[in-house]
């Protein structure tokens, strides 16, 4: 990847926002990308409900009341924009406070997917919320725009939760298939973990060429001067991983995700949501 590709974090205006900023500065440092925090105004935020213009009224009337709702949607838009200009500012400078030189801050209208689709060919890493600003006044713990970000987006997703650290040991979930070895190699590649001890973990049903698939993500590791600690631990993936996470102290997990179809998911569940609500600590996500 570009030096110049960005580290970009979906903010809206909940306080995980706080959390994804301080995720996204860190990932800015370690990789010494440009740091971007955008935040999408939904196209429907200016509008203006309540008033009545449904009945019968005269042209003149008619008029005047399309006038006085276009002035009111304007100031409303106004005040959106000044609201979001002050909110970003706001994560502007916790960023600066956490060591980013020159943190850059943006807002659009638009749709949330459409908008990052368009800007990840100048995008190293894009960093979000596990939950935002609509889950806030619901029971979800994970966020409607998790998996349709992920589904829709070629670049690793890191998936941030509350209180937010600074990893000091990184887990990642192999299963010897294309994406998780890529994962691996991606991280040999990289600078964002460099210096930290990693873990690899096969766990699932014992497969046969289980040994030979993690011996490979040991030297390939390794090969890069990396600390390395594997393990094969056979049994349900979702519970091994969360004991793993638990035991070891694991800051981070890097994982695949969402390999199976939309439609599978709805009908029989997604093995990434359960293992995304069981290891609860940030996770780097890849398709």
């Amino acid at each position: 990847m570009q030096d110049e590709q960005k580290v970009l974090a979906c903010v809206d205006q909940s306080h995980f926002a706080d959390f994804v900023a301080d995720a996204a500065a860190w990932a800015a440092r370690r990789m010494q990308a440009p740091l971007e925090l955008l935040h999408i105004i939904d196209r429907d935020a200016g509008a203006v409900r309540g008033a009545d213009h449904s009945g019968i009224i005269g042209v003149n009337a008619q008029q005047a009341l399309l006038e006085r709702l276009s002035e009111a949607d304007e100031a409303r838009s106004k005040a959106v924009r000044e609201q979001g200009r002050v909110f970003l500012n706001a994560l502007r400078e916790r960023a600066l406070g956490a060591g980013v030189a020159a943190p850059d801050i943006r807002q659009r209208y638009g749709d949330l997917e459409e908008v990052l689709v368009e800007q990840q060919a100048q995008v190293r890493l894009f960093v979000l919320g596990r939950r935002g600003e609509s889950a806030e006044t619901t029971q979800r713990d994970l966020g409607r725009n998790v998996e349709r970000m992920v589904r829709a987006l070629s670049r690793p997703i890191l998936a941030v939760t509350a209180d937010f650290k600074e990893p000091e040991r990184v887990l990642i979930a192999f299963d010897g298939g294309s994406m998780t070895r890529r994962g691996v190699e991606m991280v040999a590649r990289s600078p964002l973990f460099r210096g930290l001890p990693v873990h690899v973990l096969m766990s699932g049903q014992q497969r046969r060429d289980s040994a030979k698939q993690i011996d490979w993500a040991r030297s390939t590791l390794e090969a890069a001067e990396f600390d390395i600690v594997t393990a094969l631990v056979p049994g349900d993936t979702e519970r091994v991983i969360a004991h793993y996470v638990r035991e070891h102290a694991i800051g981070m997990l890097l994982m695949g995700a969402y390999g199976h179809s939309p439609l599978r998911s709805l009908l029989f569940g997604s093995k990434t949501d359960d293992l995304l609500r069981s290891a609860t600590i940030p996770t780097l996500l890849l398709r």
